[in-house]
């Protein structure tokens, strides 16, 4: 016959590798209050850039994904809110203010990219603000666009992981600056206006299999420390750099941002001042054709370089700035 004590040693064994089981199933998303927001919606009648060469529109697209997410993260646990669950208009305000009142853990407003250039197609992932006060916004990102690479693309690509200021310079994003202080970003995940990716966005799989790299990638920020978010102090910002707005992204010029760059490349070695001004300038309309891409952080990093060159320490210094705090996590995949 076994003795007492034997016995409650198996019953405590079991009891204990039981409740170390449960807790492993537990997500780290469990109980969070997560807003996610489908971007636009309702634009149909008012904008014809925000589609692809099929016609197919972002605002569908966005939606599609976000309540894929929702699903994956209310499995997990999650208190998930939609700014909208239709093809109607919400108020950028509003969807701030969803998140606010909510008293959100996390918010994450999805989207997907238009440009000129049909060839292009990778994620931009943005932050508000500076990277060295966002330091949650950064991490999540960079963690974001390895997951992006892995489970939607399947393969290394370039990815922009970058402030809001690096479209809106005046102000960031209007969602990320009012939720700022809530670990956030804006997700620019794809490019439709490329054919190839327009046909997989209205693949229920390449859906779900963003929603899945999101989820994962949220899951993973909830797991460690989270990075802290400091407030914003306008002296650290460098100064404003003009880019061509949103549809002005979708004409030729624009569509040169890649040509304009490898030439300035090109005349980096010389030693002539009027051919290292002709590469700044070409560095700069490339940076402002396509102001978020990761090209756009080797052309800023290049205009500095070329400033102290030019016997401009003041300007190279403001340059090296907006490098450092809009451009962390840009690059090759």
């Amino acid at each position: 016959m076994q003795s007492p004590k034997l016995f409650l040693s198996l019953a405590l064994t079991l009891f204990l590798s039981f409740n170390i089981a449960f807790a492993q199933k537990i997500s780290p998303v469990n109980g969070r209050v997560i807003v996610i927001d489908p971007g636009h919606g309702g634009s149909a009648a008012t904008d014809s850039y925000r589609q692809g060469p099929t016609g197919e529109r972002e605002e569908w697209i966005d939606l599609r994904v976000g309540l894929l997410l929702k699903e994956i993260l209310e499995k997990k646990g999650a208190k998930v809110l939609m700014t909208r669950s239709a093809d109607v208009t919400f108020p950028l305000a509003d969807r701030s203010k969803m998140a606010i009142d909510n008293k959100a853990d996390f918010f994450v407003s999805i989207h997907h990219n238009a440009t000129a250039d049909p060839s292009v197609n990778f994620p931009i992932i943005y932050f508000h603000g500076l990277s060295s006060s966002n330091k949650a916004g950064v991490s999540f990102g960079k963690q974001l666009a390895k997951n992006l690479a892995k489970y939607m693309y399947k393969s290394k690509t370039p990815a922009s992981v970058v402030s809001d200021f690096t479209i809106f310079s005046g102000a960031g994003s209007s969602v990320l600056r009012g939720t700022y202080g809530i670990p956030g970003v804006l997700v620019e995940a794809s490019f439709f206006t490329n054919p190839q990716e327009e046909a997989r966005l209205k693949e229920k799989e390449h859906n779900y299999n963003e929603a899945l790299a999101f989820a994962l990638a949220i899951e993973k920020f909830f797991k460690g420390t989270i990075p802290p978010i400091r407030p914003k102090i306008a002296s650290d910002f460098p100064p404003q750099f003009a880019t061509l707005q949103e549809a002005e992204r979708m004409s030729p010029l624009a569509k040169r941002w890649y040509q304009d760059y490898t030439e300035a490349k090109g005349l980096m070695k010389s030693k002539d001042k009027e051919t290292l001004q002709k590469a700044y300038d070409l560095f700069t309309q490339s940076a402002r054709s396509f102001p978020d891409s990761y090209v756009a952080a080797k052309c800023h990093k290049y205009r500095a370089e070329l400033l102290h060159k030019l016997g401009k320490p003041d300007e190279a210094v403001q340059e090296e700035k907006r490098v450092s705090e809009f451009f962390p996590g840009s690059g090759p995949g």
